[in-house]
């Protein structure tokens, strides 16, 4: 494999609508990204911007980053301290966890972030209310929209994939921000030739694409619905312990809360909404406030939003597809579900050894976002239920587990008592 030295953050701007962001190495190859926000801009606070780019500049740095992992960072534009150093270092590695693991690299590799400024002022980003719910698609995003309708500044963002997603953000029928990624089309040639290629903490990306929409569009919060089970490493590689999940973890969620606090005032705050709850938990909901709804216009595929689709489905095949199925089984009619995938995926015996996967029988949990094993052997008991046929699946069901029971969560008091205020719903 080719080798450099030095991963250099060569500079970032914002013209118009379009932010661009360049980097190299060795300053021998050169990469660019953009990020166009596609929608009207309100009285932000210059200064504020800049430091929501410069987090972005940095975060979307890591997929040109790991082509080579040249040993040195260098940063040609831009200020860090320690502390900003110390997170961005943190989150490259274990967010790149999984990517080191399928490169059989080491996963303790050390991510040196430089600090080139002694400490980062504050700067007054004059935000006060407003709700940013994140759309990627799926049921829990659903969720915490329906549970904050009755908020009164509320609207939705994405990334990418406005073609799939048009026809979910119009039944939704709120304010959306369009953000459109554009990442570097020379990687496709890179990975064809001696590059690592692999898994990056694109929900990091994300929740700096949020913190800047909201900034632009003057609302404060950035609403993420990331689930208890996020936190749940898959397995571990090397004595480390490897989350598909990491950049939606609570760990990351109170890291970047805290790098937000050094940044601003009264600035934009990030948390998920849905944190204390199981995936369980979030199905049930979606099922008794949601599905009939939106079951026609959204999906969790990983397959529905390559690079060449234009349309949300469900591929039927995915350990995603899987999990998602089993999950809404205790809550969903049969019919619909078998509706809404052409087929019943529990009864599919091709998925069997996704399954088995799933319930921690046999292998490693899949690298997805599913739930956990324990919520997965929960879904499956309830299933077993309507279909004696799945009383192959063997194995220990956890005594003390209530998918019902509320998790650590970092979100704001007010917003908890809200939450806690919606549990009793009845629909």
């Amino acid at each position: 494999m080719r080798k450099f030295q030095n991963f250099i953050f060569k500079n970032y701007s914002l013209k118009g609508k379009e932010a661009e962001f360049s980097y190299s190495l060795d300053n021998e190859l050169y990469f660019t990204e953009t990020y166009k926000f596609d929608f009207d801009y309100s009285d932000y606070q210059p200064e504020a911007l800049d430091r929501a780019l410069q987090m972005l500049f940095f975060m979307a740095g890591v997929s040109y980053y790991k082509t080579y992992l040249p040993p040195q960072i260098v940063v040609e534009k831009g200020e860090l301290d320690a502390q900003e150093a110390k997170f961005f270092g943190k989150t490259y590695q274990k967010g790149l966890g999984e990517f080191f693991y399928s490169n059989n690299l080491d996963p303790n590799y050390i991510v040196n972030f430089p600090a080139n400024t002694a400490q980062i002022e504050k700067v007054n980003a004059d935000l006060t209310d407003g709700l940013l719910v994140g759309i990627g698609g799926g049921k829990d995003s659903l969720v915490s929209v329906e549970l904050l309708r009755s908020q009164p500044r509320l609207a939705t963002w994405s990334v990418g994939h406005r073609p799939q997603l048009e026809p979910l953000v119009n039944k939704i029928s709120l304010p959306h921000f369009w953000v459109e990624r554009t990442w570097d089309r020379k990687l496709l040639e890179l990975n064809k030739q001696d590059v690592y290629n692999g898994h990056i903490p694109i929900s990091a990306i994300f929740a700096c694409v949020g913190v800047t929409v909201a900034i632009l569009s003057g609302y404060q919060d950035v609403v993420v619905s990331n689930e208890s089970s996020a936190s749940e490493p898959n397995f571990t590689y090397k004595g480390v312990p490897i989350n598909h999940q990491y950049s939606k973890s609570l760990e990351f969620e109170q890291d970047f809360q805290n790098y937000l606090a050094q940044l601003f005032t009264n600035g934009p705050r990030y948390y998920s909404f849905l944190r204390p709850f199981s995936e369980l938990r979030i199905s049930d909901f979606f099922a008794k406030i949601g599905f009939d709804k939106y079951k026609d216009v959204f999906s969790s595929c990983n397959r529905a939003f390559t690079h060449d689709s234009r349309k949300l489905f469900w591929c039927g095949e995915c350990p995603k597809c899987a999990f998602v199925f089993l999950a809404l089984t205790p809550f969903v009619p049969r019919e619909k579900l078998e509706t809404l995938w052409g087929k019943n995926l529990l009864l599919d015996p091709s998925l069997e050894p996704t399954y088995r996967q799933l319930l921690g029988i046999e292998g490693d949990k899949p690298l997805d976002c599913v739930g956990e094993i324990k919520e997965a052997r929960t879904a499956m008991e309830l299933a077993k239920k309507q279909y004696p046929e799945l009383e192959k699946y063997r194995y220990e069901l956890p005594t003390d587990y209530d998918y019902r029971a509320l998790s650590a969560h970092s979100m704001p008091k007010p917003m908890y008592d809200l939450l806690l205020s919606k549990l009793n719903l009845n629909h």
